[in-house]
């Protein structure tokens, strides 16, 4: 059975899931535009996936913290007559410190890339995907969404906001034949922890997962219209075990764990 998506555009596509949903959704026959800061890695990404699958893929280096960077990624999704099937909200990072101390406009700008950029692109193409009464969303947000996250307290309270968005964008569209999934992931092996400045040396080494395993069940989620897919065993029961406990026992055990 082929994959119901055609055309696929993709946010922090340069590297870890975003890449990785590109290239499996490239392998499933789908035209690309690959959104992301670094040009030369989306320039060498979409050569390799256009010559080794024969997908078209567009390069925007963009940077979806800027206003007008984010504006231009609005106007190229909703744009007339090339109709957007799936759009991936990948893009995202994060920052460690207490957030006294972390520098205010860095803190900003994961605002603007975290929640304001999946919220306009969002808004961009679903109007356009109800009339066609076809189309989908992917917000990759976390399992950490349901905790509080010292020192990291405007990436948690980012994917939290992005939980909850997603997840009532996919009760008001689900009559209109547009599938809006939230991918709740773990600990990935990528590029994020380094670049947000997080040691990982104490996290379990059993419940680290590669790109590949979050982005197959997450494209199979989206097409069959489920509101919520968390990828890896060790993950699943999280989410909800999590959200039973009571809000004093679940800040005394975050505590311990960040040492606040």
């Amino acid at each position: 059975m082929s994959y119901p998506y055609k055309s696929a555009f993709i946010t922090g596509a340069s590297s870890g899931i975003g890449a990785e949903f590109a290239e499996q959704l490239a392998r499933r026959g789908a035209d690309l535009t690959l959104v992301a800061r670094r040009e030369t890695r989306l320039k060498q990404l979409a050569s390799r996936l256009s010559e080794q699958y024969g997908v078209s893929a567009e390069v925007l280096a963009l940077d979806l913290g800027d206003e007008s960077d984010l504006e231009i990624a609005a106007g190229r999704v909703s744009e007339p007559g090339r109709a957007v099937d799936l759009l991936v909200n990948c893009a995202g990072y994060g920052s460690t410190g207490y957030f006294r101390d972390l520098p205010r406009e860095r803190e900003t700008h994961q605002i603007r890339v975290n929640l304001l950029a999946p919220v306009v692109l969002s808004h961009a193409v679903l109007g356009r995907m109800s009339e066609r009464r076809h189309g989908g969303i992917l917000n990759v947000s976390s399992i950490v969404a349901a905790l509080p996250m010292p020192k990291s307290a405007v990436y948690g309270a980012s994917k939290a906001f992005l939980g909850s968005f997603s997840e009532s964008l996919h009760l008001e569209a689900r009559s209109s034949g547009v599938h809006v999934t939230t991918v709740r992931t773990g600990l990935v092996r990528t590029e994020f922890h380094e670049a947000a400045g997080i040691d990982t040396a104490g996290l379990p080494k059993l419940a680290w997962m590669t790109p590949e395993q979050i982005v197959e069940p997450s494209l199979r989620a989206v097409a069959k219209g489920k509101a919520f897919v968390t990828p890896g065993a060790m993950n699943r029961s999280q989410p909800f075990f999590l959200g039973a406990l009571p809000r004093p026992v679940l800040q005394a055990m975050v505590r311990r764990m960040y040492r606040v």
